[in-house]
């Protein structure tokens, strides 16, 4: 699966999902639909001090997520590129076991933290800082009241955000579901963006080394076509090596034989003969239904709007300690930005 800040996040279709590059500046003039929850852990997992702290305000509080939203954000207005982020909401519940999980190994990061500190290993212990992000309930009501005075809408999902970002994407009120994990496939997003709140060159973790990250799409039509099975399938396939909601998969199990057992055998439930000691936490059609029928909302607002510049700078520059002249500045820039929306999209719209 795919690792994250040290943590195993989603489904692992990465061997066998055809990716294309693109430019964020190709990107003018669309729609992204932003997992909010994944995009905040990459800002708190990355922009951190050379120790591993995260960047904190003058009373304690981080403040790694709000820098994060508040450059990538405007930096993509400025672009011409219109994002609307997509908060988590409850959690099914077989995915218990996961969350659980990741706890486990942040409280274990944490430890190693505080060793490689102690013994003077500054680049190992900020590799481990990353690991330890957590999104504290105030960091969210943070992010969507920084979203507000930006002009940028949010939605609040009632479960998986990326299962309400897919959703919009569906419905054709966002060009692309973003996120950094498959799932968004699994829940049929028709075309899934990675890396654009992480694009641009980034150093490698305990290497002198740095590699250029660029946005990638992920066509779920072309993922079918070229794996030769049916998105019920594509699902299935996912199961058989582990998803959020049944995290262990089929212990040995990769990606590519759980692709050719379920072409060879047509369903899940035909291929589970064929392996041993197959067990999951729930019936395969309970985990299945969770992607195929996830609970999500058809109402919802989408406005992008002027930024509020004074209010911004008193948020996070009189009460969150930025500097206030690169704020301003970056405002300034975003303010262009949204110009450019003005004449390409209505600006308020209501679903229904």
């Amino acid at each position: 699966m795919p690792i994250f800040s040290g943590i195993v996040l989603g489904v692992n279709l990465r061997d066998l999902v055809p990716k294309t590059t693109v430019k964020l500046e190709d990107l003018s003039g669309k729609s992204i639909a932003i997992d909010a929850y994944n995009a905040l852990y990459q800002f708190l997992a990355i922009i951190r001090q050379p120790d591993g702290t995260p960047l904190k305000d003058n009373l304690g509080r981080v403040t790694s997520h709000l820098s994060g939203l508040l450059y990538r954000t405007s930096n993509l207005v400025e672009m011409g590129i219109k994002p609307i982020y997509v908060f988590d909401g409850i959690p099914p519940t077989l995915k218990e076991v996961e969350i659980k999980r990741r706890m486990r190994v942040k409280e274990e990061a944490a430890v190693r933290y505080e060793r490689a500190l102690k013994e003077g290993k500054i680049g190992e212990a900020r590799v481990y800082a990353q690991a330890t992000s957590h999104l504290k309930d105030y960091m969210a009501e943070d992010s969507k009241k920084l979203l507000d005075l930006m002009g940028i809408p949010w939605i609040q999902a009632p479960s998986e955000g990326e299962a309400q970002a897919a959703h919009l994407a569906r419905r054709g009120d966002a060009d692309y579901c973003a996120s950094q994990d498959y799932d968004s496939l699994l829940f049929g997003a028709p075309k899934l963006l990675r890396n654009v709140t992480i694009s641009g060159r980034r150093k490698l973790p305990s290497k002198n080394v740095y590699v250029e990250i660029v946005p990638e799409v992920v066509e779920l039509e072309q993922v079918l076509k070229e794996c030769g099975i049916t998105y019920e399938q594509l699902i299935d396939v996912g199961i058989l090596i582990g998803t959020d909601f049944n995290p262990d998969g089929i212990k040995g199990l990769g990606p590519k034989t759980a692709l050719k057992l379920i072409k060879e055998h047509g369903s899940l439930e035909n291929a589970l003969p064929h392996l041993k000691n197959a067990e999951f936490p729930a019936e395969p059609q309970r985990i299945r239904e969770i992607f195929l029928k996830p609970r999500t909302i058809d109402s919802y607002r989408i406005e992008w709007r002027e930024p509020d510049v004074e209010g911004v700078v008193t948020f996070i520059c009189k009460e969150r300690d930025f500097s206030e002249d690169r704020v301003r500045k970056t405002l300034e820039r975003m303010q262009k930005g949204t110009e450019k929306l003005k004449g390409k999209t209505t600006l308020e719209k209501w679903f229904d």
